[in-house]
């Protein structure tokens, strides 16, 4: 064998020595990042409340229809007074109460109408009710039919007028559910590290979710059903 055919020898059995080398500290490296991986188990925590609402928007709402104008508005101002009178002598204070502009619809200006009306205005008229004496509301709205003995109508159904129950004191529950959201993340983190045979260690990272509020159910709008959940990162000890 020539000079040359031993000189190729000798370099390729180097590069073979640099590659088993270089093999070994990467397995190497990888058998280290493997046993110093962190061990973690992830956990949420759900908290619930329900609570009753302490705001109330009720709109009342009733239709005049009709040829004349001024005869229309006039008799809307009276039932407007009516309504007033009735909302002020059952405990709802008069600062409470709003009165928007009367809408008014003309109907042979309707392009779209296929029949001929019986009467050319219809006018809508809206009182709002915005107070925090649910209860008193509540009975109230029972009590429509105190109103209809006095010829007024108040229409219901209308998607764009609905009542409104609402929960605005959010920041007062805040704490207490967050408190209780992290202790239920925590129980599932101890029951995990049990089962694994692994003991619970220190916080790694938390997040909290964003807080909903929704009716307990369709029948009582004004009970409300708070919920948040909380995801919690626990590192895992042998």
């Amino acid at each position: 064998m020539g000079h040359e055919g031993k000189d190729s020898m000798a370099g390729a059995g180097l590069f073979i020595a640099i590659g088993l080398v270089a093999m070994g500290f990467l397995l190497k490296s990888a058998i280290v990042t493997f046993k110093d991986s962190e061990r973690v188990v992830y956990v949420k925590g759900l908290a619930e409340k329900e609570v009753p609402a302490d705001q109330v928007i009720w709109p009342l709402v009733f239709k005049e229809v009709g040829d004349d104008l001024p005869t229309l508005y006039e008799a809307i101002e009276t039932k407007n007074q009516a309504i007033l009178s009735f909302l002020k002598s059952n405990g709802i204070e008069e600062s409470e109460i709003t009165f928007s502009a009367p809408t008014l619809i003309d109907m042979k200006a309707e392009r779209y109408g296929s029949n001929e009306a019986p009467y050319r205005y219809n006018v809508t008229s809206v009182l709002t009710v915005s107070s925090s004496k649910v209860d008193v509301v509540r009975q109230l709205m029972l009590r429509q039919k105190d109103l209809l003995k006095q010829g007024i109508a108040i229409s219901g159904g209308d998607f764009q007028y609905t009542t409104q129950f609402n929960f605005t004191k959010l920041n007062e529950v805040k704490p207490g559910m967050i408190a209780e959201a992290t202790s239920n993340a925590r129980v599932s983190a101890e029951k995990f590290a049990k089962d694994s045979e692994s003991d619970l260690g220190k916080i790694k990272s938390a997040t909290q979710g964003q807080f909903s509020i929704s009716d307990r159910d369709a029948n009582t709008p004004y009970i409300k059903t708070i919920r948040v959940v909380t995801t919690i990162e626990y590192y895992l000890k042998d």
